[in-house]
């Protein structure tokens, strides 16, 4: 029987194509599972894999895309399902092969990600926690933006690094941080439905239409996902002037984008240690500077 019969299976059971003279072929491009392209010569699917015990993070990703699939115009891509083995989880969707957003697309990206932003909730958070790289990330339902801020995405980070031995300065700030955070929020933001994780690997061009994957959804401010978009940059002005025109950046956005980053870099801290200490530092101690 092949090493990979589970997911021959999971393709069968959800379309009826019984992948039989097949090739497995490595995709590059991701730190955090193993990726492949499955394909006969009548179809192609994509597919992750990763430790048995991540399955999890598969279901989670594959609630994400539906979430975004429900109420998106932009291509995403359509889940053909997830299971685990004794040897190890996987994820399955269908095959799109990517290209690079162009000014047309980006523009096109811009508004229809503004039309995810309009889908809102009366809560922040999701029905369901998930995962931002391989960290976990957790999603419990809150009326209150900063309190969901602080106890769900930084308070996490700040001791996930403690425990990694990143304890003194970045601590000592990370306390005054959360303690000032209150007066960054003039207003409370509308939970809006988020990708997560809107950096620029995580989109591509697939016949002309802006395509999103690797989600790491909930509901929260529309302005972390555009923060992040500027965090590792690749997005153009045609992106930018596309999104704003359908919602305007607030009075308070070039203080809340250091918020919001501040979350990732503490992650990419936590994931790959190196530099990324200075950085989180660096961001916190211009929050304090900035403080009302």
């Amino acid at each position: 029987m092949s090493k990979f019969q589970a997911i021959i299976d999971t393709i069968y059971q959800a379309t009826g194509h019984l992948l039989q003279s097949f090739n497995v072929t490595p995709i590059s491009g991701g730190s955090i599972n193993e990726a492949y392209c499955f394909s006969d010569k009548q179809h192609a699917f994509f597919v992750k894999t990763n430790q048995a015990d991540r399955i999890d993070m598969f279901a989670a990703e594959a609630a994400g895309l539906k979430a975004l699939a429900a109420i998106s115009g932009m291509r995403i891509p359509a889940v053909i399902g997830f299971d685990s083995s004794p040897q190890y989880s996987y994820l399955v969707l269908e095959y799109l092969p990517c290209e690079p957003l162009t000014s047309k697309t980006s523009s096109a990206l811009g508004e229809q990600l503004a039309h995810i932003h309009h889908q809102s909730m009366p809560f922040f958070g999701w029905h369901r926690d998930n995962t931002i790289g391989s960290t976990a990330q957790y999603n419990p339902q809150h009326t209150d933006w900063v309190t969901f801020w602080i106890t769900a995405r930084l308070q996490p980070q700040l001791h996930m690094a403690k425990a990694q031995g990143y304890d003194g300065e970045i601590q000592t700030l990370g306390q005054t941080v959360i303690n000032c955070l209150p007066t960054f929020f003039s207003s409370q933001p509308t939970p809006a439905l988020l990708h997560g994780d809107l950096w620029y690997g995580n989109v591509a061009c697939y016949q002309q239409q802006p395509l999103l994957f690797d989600p790491a959804c909930y509901y929260g401010d529309s302005e972390a996902d555009i923060a992040m978009t500027e965090l590792f940059g690749g997005f153009d002005r045609q992106f930018y002037q596309a999104y704003h025109a359908l919602l305007p950046p607030s009075a308070e956005y070039s203080t809340r984008k250091i918020i919001y980053n501040l979350y990732h870099v503490l992650n990419h801290l936590n994931l790959f240690g190196g530099h990324y200490e200075g950085q989180a530092i660096n961001m916190m101690k211009l929050l304090i500077a900035q403080q009302k």
